[in-house]
């Protein structure tokens, strides 16, 4: 059953096994902002049962982007939250496109993943070939769902986008070899731009404090694409990484941990192999990398990791989200009464959306320098306005956050894509 609200009234109305026609004009209008999303459209697997979500709350030239999850326990709550962060997101960063997401209930280590995956992509068909601009998220890798999107005969997850190009082939070449530009580490720049904007968030936070990196702690729960690229850029920036969570728990180090080596040691879903640590890494229970002595805490993992129940167990200064909706509403209330303000996800965490936006308007190209210089610039300035609110008028970093997003650069014209 496909749900959707009228852009203008805000008035829902229900169809049956249908999609809308949406147009495919490339003029660019207004972002839209409303409390509930533009369309709700829910999939039901019918061998193996999963349940797969896709939420459009915002369309601008019957365009959206937003990436695609896969866990178990996914729901419709949560892809509703994160299709509302990606309106965001593209509005905040001045994107011309607007806001969704998709997401499916089923584990992403089950051999039956991919086969989930493509059924769900075949079923949400009509929104991808014309309107919904995907990528990777919380288990499914970049690399997944292009391999679906190929089997498709769509080419590459971006294909919304790249079919409206003068010449969709060259864009296409140049979105791959943005993706696959090789970056010191052994990276793929479509790997790290994301988790690069998170460290320069946790940067441009010290700098707010007049504290250099070498003088600041950062634990990071999470090191998949988003939390490993941040632990690897921060810790190349002389910051104090002391503690790491995955899955099978925390890592920590009061001197700093090795984050290359251990970065090394992860396999395809981003755990660290235990049996091959160095010697000196202290082996916590996976929820303390909350309440370890940081100055600052990068939530890199799962949705509503910082809950009322945990936030007092924290005692970083500021919190920066890698995480989509990392951190639950009353959970960020009850740390501002504290003095510890959430750098909130779409901002901190909105430099891969924004890049690959970057990449497909052309704006940047696969020399790693560019897109890293723009991303860094445009990072330190909004957090710097989002810290100065917070500083001078007790402001929280997401209200401000909020009035960038309802007040989005005018459209400057049409789309283009070259």
């Amino acid at each position: 059953m496909t749900t959707l609200q009228d852009p203008v009234e805000g008035t829902p109305h229900v169809t049956a096994q249908t999609v809308p026609a949406l147009p495919t004009e490339t003029v660019v209008t207004p972002a839209i902002r409303r409390p509930e999303p533009y369309m709700r459209l829910q999939w039901t697997d019918s061998v193996t049962g999963a349940v797969g979500y896709l939420v459009v709350h915002t369309l601008r030239s019957g365009l959206a982007t937003g990436g695609t999850r896969m866990r178990a326990g996914c729901t419709l709550t949560e892809v509703e939250d994160l299709a509302r962060g990606m309106a965001n997101k593209t509005a905040t960063f001045d994107l011309p496109v607007g806001g969704a997401k998709g997401g499916i209930d089923f584990d992403p280590k089950d051999p039956r993943a991919i086969e989930v995956l493509e059924r769900f992509c075949e079923a949400m068909r009509p929104w991808i070939d014309a309107h919904w601009v995907t990528a990777e998220d919380l288990g499914v890798p970049q690399h997944l769902i292009d391999e679906v999107f190929e089997k498709l005969g769509l080419g590459q997850s971006y294909h919304a986008a790249i079919r409206r190009a003068d010449d969709p082939a060259a864009t296409l070449e140049r979105v791959r070899n943005g993706l696959n530009a090789a970056v010191d580490g052994g990276f793929l720049l479509g790997d790290v731009i994301g988790g690069y904007g998170v460290a320069h968030a946790c940067l441009a936070a010290a700098v707010s404090w007049g504290q250099s990196p070498a003088a600041t702690t950062v634990a990071i729960q999470g090191i998949g694409t988003m939390g490993g690229a941040a632990a690897y850029y921060l810790h190349e920036a002389g910051m104090t990484v002391t503690a790491l969570a995955d899955a099978a728990g925390t890592l920590y180090c009061a001197e700093g941990l090795d984050v290359p080596a251990l970065l090394d040691l992860r396999d395809g879903f981003g755990e660290i192999d235990r049996a091959r640590l160095p010697e000196g890494i202290e082996q916590l229970p996976r929820a303390e990398v909350l309440s370890v002595d940081a100055d600052i805490l990068v939530p890199a993992a799962i949705s509503y990791a910082i809950t009322p129940d945990n936030s007092f167990d924290i005692t970083a200064r500021i919190i920066v989200e890698a995480a989509n909706a990392a951190t639950t509403p009353e959970a960020e209330a009850m740390l501002a009464a504290r003095g510890v303000p959430v750098l909130p996800d779409f901002v901190a965490n909105a430099g891969a959306v924004a890049w690959a936006w970057w990449l497909l308007l052309g704006q940047v190209d696969d020399n790693p320098e560019n897109s890293f210089d723009r991303l860094r610039t445009i990072m330190h300035s909004k957090v710097a306005e989002l810290l100065s609110a917070w500083t001078e008028q007790g402001r929280t970093p997401r209200e401000t956050g909020h009035r960038w997003a309802d007040d989005p650069a005018p459209p400057a014209g049409p789309v283009v894509i070259p």
